[in-house]
């Protein structure tokens, strides 16, 4: 069964809006858990729009799955994750301006900076994964940085898969058998939603996790946080 990570960034964006500790991540961390979800996600950004910070201390002692904190390994959030050592690091080369995440690494131009980085974050224990595009040669480039896994950046698959072409799997998959092939662990994240996450899964061998958010959240709003986890729980297995 593939694994599904709750992104509860979505959360803090709606704290922040009005200011307070309503709606509290901390509870929406232990909440999702509850509900059967077997890891949270939060990306914490530099001008902390959402997740703050303070909320990736605060979150660590409520875990009891995984947790996985992605972003830009700049120096204050790698001073972050080297104090919480969370399960997972998902390396992501956001933009400052960014509103959310759109592009992976290039791999290749990128190697020696980003094998230095997981090279202590797994000297610390910290599993290490790499966003990434669908394409072959930086999947190979990803494996030469000593990864433990990568994630698929799954924004045109959903887009294309909404519009019914059902091809745009197709590099998705051969980029999950490639890095099958070399040793490489696959996570797959962003736009996945209850209408797509079957179709996604069956395409991609050895899928180990999702990490999913923004549909998620919206789901949740109309049909309830622990009903939304259970049915992809159910899709996923």
């Amino acid at each position: 069964m593939t694994k599904l990570s709750v992104n509860i960034n979505k959360i803090a964006t709606l704290r922040n809006a009005r200011g307070g500790n309503t709606p509290s991540v901390l509870q929406a961390a232990i909440d999702v858990q509850k509900f059967g979800a077997e890891g949270v996600t939060i990306h914490p950004r530099p001008d902390e729009r959402h997740i703050r910070y303070q909320d990736a201390y605060d979150i660590k002692p409520v875990i009891s799955t995984e947790y996985n904190i992605e972003g830009n390994p700049i120096d204050s959030f790698l001073k972050m994750v080297f104090d919480i050592k969370p399960t997972q690091i998902t390396l992501v080369p956001d933009a400052v301006d960014a509103i959310t995440s759109n592009a992976g690494w290039d791999t290749i131009t990128h190697k020696i900076f980003l094998a230095e980085i997981i090279s202590e974050c797994k000297s610390q224990g910290i599993r290490t994964s790499i966003f990434i595009d669908p394409n072959i040669a930086m999947i190979e480039g990803a494996a030469e940085t000593g990864a433990d896994r990568i994630e698929l950046y799954t924004e045109e698959f959903a887009m294309q898969y909404s519009l019914g072409n059902k091809k745009a799997i197709e590099p998705y998959t051969k980029c999950a058998i490639r890095a099958n092939e070399l040793g490489l662990g696959i996570n797959a994240g962003h736009d996945l939603s209850l209408e797509n996450i079957r179709f996604f899964k069956e395409n991609i061998p050895n899928l180990l996790e999702v990490s999913i958010g923004h549909a998620l959240i919206c789901e949740s709003l109309y049909l309830g946080m622990e009903h939304v986890i259970k049915s992809y729980l159910q899709k996923l297995s």
